[in-house]
């Protein structure tokens, strides 16, 4: 019995992969993300993490104004090296054709990043994006966390123009609420109905 060959993708070019590539190479898996020039294959999801995004896409669907959209998994370009895909993103609407046919976005249209940790995550969810998304000027930013049972925490950071870094501004466990970057009042304990 002889293996199978690897496809092409499975060797980096030198200097590493860039956005641009992910657009152009055949049969990637679902959801591959770039990182700092790699590729990242996204491992199966915990129910938690569906529960979640589920909640927190439909909640902000019908509080979003109309010059923001809701999108869920797709990525965002951040610099020739960097296309993470966020598990929600709030962008200008403007930057969402009405055929539908983007395969992602650029920083400059992205108004809030939300990732929702999962264990084979937690380092790229906790650290790594979150200081990518800053370098990009991504102003608002969200880290969900699973609390008691299956409720949400929501870890909500905002972008110090000062020091390009984010600052803390909250943590919420049983309701979202926030002025910021658009008014938001989200029950979390709704997930339990899910």
């Amino acid at each position: 019995m002889t293996a199978e060959p690897l496809p092409a993708w499975a060797f980096p070019p030198p200097g590493g992969f860039t956005a641009d590539d992910l657009d152009r190479i055949p049969d990637l898996p679902p959801h591959t993300e770039l990182i700092d020039g790699s590729l990242v294959f996204v491992s199966p999801q915990k129910y938690f993490h569906s529960l979640a995004v589920d909640l927190l896409v439909s909640s902000l669907r019908a509080l979003a104004p109309k010059s923001l959209r809701v999108c869920r998994e797709m990525s965002v370009a951040l610099n020739k090296r960097n296309r993470p895909e966020p598990d929600i993103m709030i962008l200008r609407a403007e930057a969402v054709t009405a055929e539908a046919d983007e395969t992602g976005y650029q920083a400059a249209d992205v108004v809030l990043a939300v990732e929702v940790v999962s264990p084979e995550s937690e380092d790229r969810d906790r650290e790594r994006k979150p200081q990518l998304y800053a370098k990009a000027g991504i102003r608002h930013f969200w880290r969900v966390e699973k609390g008691e049972g299956r409720r949400p925490v929501v870890y909500v950071y905002e972008l110090d123009p000062a020091t390009g870094a984010y600052g803390a501004s909250g943590i919420y466990h049983d309701r979202l609420k926030l002025s910021v970057p658009f008014t938001v009042d989200i029950d979390l304990t709704e997930i339990d109905q899910l």
